[in-house]
């Protein structure tokens, strides 16, 4: 018993808790919905949705599959770290699809105009992204606009720039005047490094999957092991603190917001630089990319270790829903059910509370036989000095 209540009292143990309570409160609600559209075929589309590729009929299939879950998992992983980064530092960092677009523009345009390594393109990419993000931190620290403010008007600012750009670009090697994709002999992609052979001959996995989980492990390092990690998150608690300790807090700011949008950038150029697909320089609304890279955040408990494993549910969760029967229900139900589980995560300090609420009663409660000997000895002081 006191094994599991000190199970129950370790932080790590309840964010892991309260993270798997969002999921399957959120998948809970999304069945209902689902039933209430159609029940007879509920229970078989909240199974495709969470199994995914499990559910191919061929071990080969499987595979592919996987891979392609994975090559999608990397980008959101690198946006899932990049708001994670920020936060960590005091900062929302709701620029992200912004500066993950400056990294698709930059990084396939080097690509496809100059023909440039698949590193140096990735390069370019993280300089877009974080050019994109020290705007931001550079509003915050010398005119204190908020970065929430800021980076939403830059997510379209840098759309439309990025359809433009790209859009006046024109190759023999695009499939049409309106899309970018890597495709000729020429454009240098990520190379995979022989990782497609696990997953049927996929083409889509490259060594991105892995350089994603590289650089999850390294933002820990950064955030908890340096003591540069440790200026950024101090300044984050409270900047005239960190500035009266001799910190310099706006660079601090800047930093933090252009590492963000770093991250960002190179996820694009993860999920771009691979030919896996393409940027339609006629779309007029935010990738999605950025904006799930906040769920997958929060689902895993703001921490760059967990982000790994949720953003591979989220995008898990989305692959299986577009993969459910189309003709009775909508393949955004992955989204609605993303969507219940990021504001459930809005909760966890409430989860955390009720567990922590629960354990003290239960110690409270409990039996202590230590108590029995002190009330007696009490008992008979007192008879003695009556």
């Amino acid at each position: 018993m006191k094994e599991k209540k000190s199970l129950l009292k370790n932080p790590s143990f309840q964010s892991i808790l309260t993270s798997l309570i969002c999921i399957v409160l959120g998948l809970l609600i999304g069945y209902i919905v689902l039933l209430m559209i159609n029940p007879a075929g509920a229970g078989d589309a909240i199974k495709t949705i969470l199994l995914n590729f499990l559910t191919r009929s061929s071990s080969a299939a499987r595979a592919k599959a996987l891979g392609n879950t994975l090559a999608k998992t990397a980008p959101l992983l690198m946006c899932a770290l990049s708001i994670c980064f920020c936060y960590k530092v005091g900062l929302f960092n709701i620029g992200a699809p912004g500066q993950y677009e400056a990294g698709a523009c930059i990084g396939l345009y080097a690509a496809i105009a100059w023909h440039t390594p698949w590193f140096v393109s990735l390069i370019l990419a993280a300089i877009a992204g974080a050019v994109v993000g020290s705007i931001s931190g550079a509003l915050k620290a010398y005119r204190n606009v908020n970065e929430v403010i800021s980076g939403i008007m830059l997510n379209w600012i840098i759309l439309y720039l990025t359809n433009t750009i790209l859009g006046g670009k024109k190759t023999k090697d695009i499939a049409s005047p309106y899309t970018m994709k890597l495709g000729s002999a020429g454009h240098v992609k990520i190379p995979s490094a022989g990782l497609n052979t696990l997953f049927a001959n996929n083409k889509t996995v490259t060594i991105a999957i892995p350089l994603a989980i590289l650089f999850a492990i390294l933002i820990w390092v950064i955030l908890s092991k340096t003591k540069f990690g440790y200026e950024l998150r101090a300044t984050g608690f409270n900047k005239e603190a960190a500035k009266y300790a001799g910190m310099k807090e706006k660079q601090n700011i800047i930093v933090t917001l252009a590492i963000g949008g770093a991250l960002a950038g190179i996820g694009a150029a993860f999920l771009f630089l691979t030919g896996y697909q393409e940027w339609s320089t006629t779309q007029n609304s935010v990738p999605a990319m950025g904006f799930n890279g906040i769920a997958a955040t929060f689902l895993g408990g703001l921490h760059p270790i967990g982000t790994i494993f949720a953003s591979f549910f989220i995008q898990s969760i989305t692959d299986g829903g577009a993969l459910i029967n189309k003709s009775v229900y909508p393949s955004q139900i992955s989204d609605l059910i993303s969507s219940i589980i990021i504001y459930l995560c809005g909760f966890v300090l409430f989860f955390k509370f009720a567990i922590n609420n629960w354990i003290s009663k239960k110690d409270k409660g409990g039996p202590n036989v230590n108590d029995v000997p002190v009330k007696d000895d009490a008992a008979k002081a007192e008879g003695g000095e009556k």
